[in-house]
């Protein structure tokens, strides 16, 4: 077997992208527009080493895609080196090789995840997709959908379950059919919601209408029904409300951010230019539903919050061994390091913008179990230079980033035989302080949770969240909120509608890998 040097393409790409000045120490990666092609090869380390022996190979060579899948996640992944398989002398002989990618025929999706490490424990994140342009769309923060986020309760004792709307888009099916947050539902097309029907009742319908619901005396009874709503392709802005609140007689920001996608980084910037035009000198950052995103746009909203010292770490990334080592030789220790940024950089017809920042020393965030990944690179971030008081409950606990991995030849041109692209994890992410690993999350200063029989819009100062982080500015001792209990209802939260977006907790770095 021929081995495959990556040397010279290492050499000419560094060439490049300094003769264009735009390299510099691992901000090359954030520089570059969404999903533009990077040639990243290894050391002599990282080279695909297929065990050869004396005898030709009697077994069939595997297809294309399943070599593609083995090989990206032997070089790329974050913990390759802990999956036997992945290890250059696992198989004896190519023979050895050919059989166990083959034993797997066309199903990719199995061979992926047989090649992770524990499955659902540690990596809980990478994921495969059989069309990369669905994909793409899918960073852009495009979908087909009724334009409504939503989450799904368990009744006690029973399979069923009803649905609370959290959050209605504009100019959506869901707006056109008078949805609006906290309406509640219990059938779709006229049949009960359960937790075995409600992927194909929800997901699988490209048209249907919701039977709505409502709580009087602790009991949950059905209402009317909704129009019809038909399925259509949305881009979702993730600034999704924005307000200049009196506070204790001080203007304060709020800020209700749903995802990091870096499509609407200008719109967020617009959004700061507003707060600082009227005055604002507090912020209150809504991420209660942000499951991440863009690496790029958690240094963008970083530096609108607390400033724009590019010298200063944001953030530290860690690979695996072989990029780590790469990195460093190719550019020092601080190659590792993302910085505070002073411009947001141009795309496409949109020049370089000048970041607008509020300079504060102090903000408080609002988090629940769905804030994830990119939300929490940012409150992790800004707590070695400000202080950051969080409002909720914990997040996730999600503190590693991923790449879109496709098929591409040596000449960077995609395969145009498949549309197979992985998204494997590839780096963990800590603060300027090293701090990384919250397995279970950023902890609260002070506990609140929605009241989802009574979801006030947006911006209501009675609106529990926003009520509780109020009154902890203000040093106000309340309750801390809880929902309300209702009988019947167990709690258990079955499903949202994130759940069925793959990106939707994810956080990922913008420029697509190649191996090569």
């Amino acid at each position: 077997m021929a081995e495959r040097s990556g040397s010279a393409v290492k050499k000419i790409l560094f060439f490049i992208l300094k003769e264009n000045k735009i390299f510099k120490p691992m901000k090359f990666l954030l520089k570059l527009t969404l999903f533009t092609v990077i040639a990243l090869t290894m050391l002599s380390a990282c080279e695909k080493d297929i065990p050869t022996d004396d005898k030709e190979p009697v077994v069939e060579k595997p297809d294309k895609i399943s070599e593609f899948v083995y090989e990206g996640l032997q070089d790329v992944y974050l913990w390759y080196d802990k999956v036997d398989k992945l290890g250059n002398d696992y198989f004896a002989t190519t023979d050895d090789y050919y059989s166990y990618l083959n034993g797997f025929e066309t199903d990719y999706e199995s061979l992926f995840y047989d090649l992770l490490y524990q499955y659902g424990t540690i990596d809980k994140w990478s994921w495969i997709v059989d069309d990369w342009e669905e994909l793409e769309n899918s960073f852009a923060g495009i979908s087909k959908s009724m334009g409504y986020d939503f989450r799904l309760v368990r009744l006690s004792e029973s399979d069923d379950v009803f649905g609370y709307v959290r959050y209605v888009l504009s100019d959506s099916p869901a707006e056109g059919a008078n949805l609006k947050r906290g309406d509640l539902f219990m059938e779709v097309n006229g049949e009960q919601l359960t937790v075995n029907n409600y992927r194909d009742l929800l997901l699988n319908n490209e048209s249907y209408y919701l039977t709505l619901a409502y709580i009087e005396n602790n009991t949950i009874y059905t209402g009317d029904d909704t129009p019809v709503m038909t399925a259509i392709e949305i881009q979702e802005n993730p600034v999704h409300y924005t307000n200049v609140i009196d506070v204790g007689g001080v203007p304060t920001a709020y800020l209700v951010y749903n995802a990091f996608t870096s499509n609407f980084d200008i719109q967020l910037n617009e959004a700061f230019d507003s707060f600082r035009s009227q005055g604002a000198s507090q912020l209150i950052l809504d991420l209660r539903y942000n499951g991440g995103g863009s690496i790029r746009s958690s240094q963008y909203l970083a530096s609108m919050v607390y400033g724009t010292d590019t010298d200063k770490v944001f953030a530290r990334s860690l690979w695996n061994d072989k990029y780590n080592a790469y990195w460093i030789q190719s550019d020092g220790e601080d190659a590792l390091n993302y910085y505070f940024k002073d411009t947001i950089h141009a795309s496409g017809e949109i020049p370089a913008t000048p970041i607008t920042s509020m300079d504060l020393n102090k903000v408080y965030v609002i988090t629940t179990g769905s804030t994830a990944s990119a939300s929490e690179m940012l409150i992790n971030g800004l707590i070695p230079y400000m202080d950051v008081r969080v409002i909720g409950t914990n997040s996730t606990g999600k503190y590693v980033g991923s790449i879109t991995y496709k098929d591409w030849d040596s000449q960077g041109n995609v395969n145009p035989n498949h549309k197979w692209a992985m998204q494997p994890i590839v780096l963990k992410l800590a603060n300027s302080n090293d701090v990384s690993d919250y397995v279970d999350g950023l902890p609260v200063d002070m506990e609140a949770e929605e009241n989802y029989a009574n979801l006030q819009p947006f911006g209501d100062e009675n609106e529990p969240l926003l009520k509780a982080t109020i009154d902890y500015i203000l040093g106000v001792k309340s309750s801390p909120a809880k929902p309300q209990l209702i009988e019947g209802i167990d709690y258990e939260v079955i499903a949202d509608s994130r759940d069925f977006k793959p990106l939707s907790k994810e956080m990922y770095l913008e420029g697509t890998f190649k191996l090569k």
